[in-house]
């Protein structure tokens, strides 16, 4: 689609919580944030010409690769939020973007993504291939406290579970989609700690799609910060998500 004549570099839109979307608490799942902060960033891309179908007609989507989430409170059940978007930075194949989330005009989340654009018939990144010089980027604008680091995935670990990958976890793009490796993962938090809200910040680093029918190992990672909590996807032995968490 064209870009929109209501097109503006930095949006904002609102999003009002839903039953489905909360823990027994009534509080917004981390899961859910996750889906509303890229639903986000989906729409923006949409206004601006930059969407999934503009870029199919390329064989070319938007793949997120690290995504860092700083959580001060979590949003309930029928609160109305707002979240607002720009881009730090897009260049070549590599977009960097920023997303907030307000409550009643108070910061609650904030969201720093790394997406690359990705071939959708060769299974790799590329430069993008539409015009994009219409996005005014705010490289100093930052929605998160600290960026992004390499998760460090160290050989101390152990096996919680065995997954297959199923046609309910894959998305658009015909690959799982990053919310459910997250989903994987906090199945195996002690539930108290979800439900207590204690989780302060987690960051999610994407290295190797999965496809349906694969068969993975999900890990938990020794650390010796007891506030901290990792964790590792594999397949064949080779990783293919790493997940910190930062407990309160």
């Amino acid at each position: 689609m064209p870009i929109s004549p209501n097109f503006t570099s930095v949006l904002s839109k609102d999003w009002e919580i839903n039953f489905t979307q909360c823990t027994p608490t009534g509080y917004l799942r981390y899961t859910d944030l996750c889906n509303i902060l890229q639903l986000t960033a989906a729409a923006h891309s949409e206004v601006g010409g930059i969407s999934f179908y503009d870029m199919q007609e390329f064989n070319q989507a938007w793949v997120l690769s690290r995504m860092r989430v700083e959580v001060t409170a979590l949003p309930k059940w029928q609160d109305i939020v707002t979240v607002k978007t720009w881009i730090n930075n897009l260049e070549n194949s590599r977009s960097l973007r920023a997303l907030e989330m307000y409550v009643g005009g108070k910061k609650i989340v904030g969201c720093e993504t790394y997406w690359a654009v990705f071939n959708t018939q060769t299974r790799r990144s590329e430069p993008l291939a539409l015009p994009f010089e219409h996005f005014e980027l705010y490289p100093e604008n930052k929605a998160t406290e600290q960026g992004f680091s390499k998760i460090n995935i160290n050989h101390e670990k152990k096996a919680v579970a065995e997954k297959k990958v199923y046609l309910s976890d894959l998305d658009i793009v015909n690959h799982v989609n990053n919310v459910k490796y997250l989903e994987w993962c906090l199945d195996h938090v002690n539930p108290s700690k979800i439900i207590k809200q204690e989780l302060q910040s987690f960051e999610m680093n994407f290295m190797k799609e999965l496809s349906l029918k694969d068969t993975v190992i999900i890990h938990e990672n020794e650390v010796e910060d007891p506030q901290k909590t990792k964790f590792s996807i594999t397949k064949e032995e080779k990783t293919c998500f790493a997940l910190e968490l930062q407990w309160k």
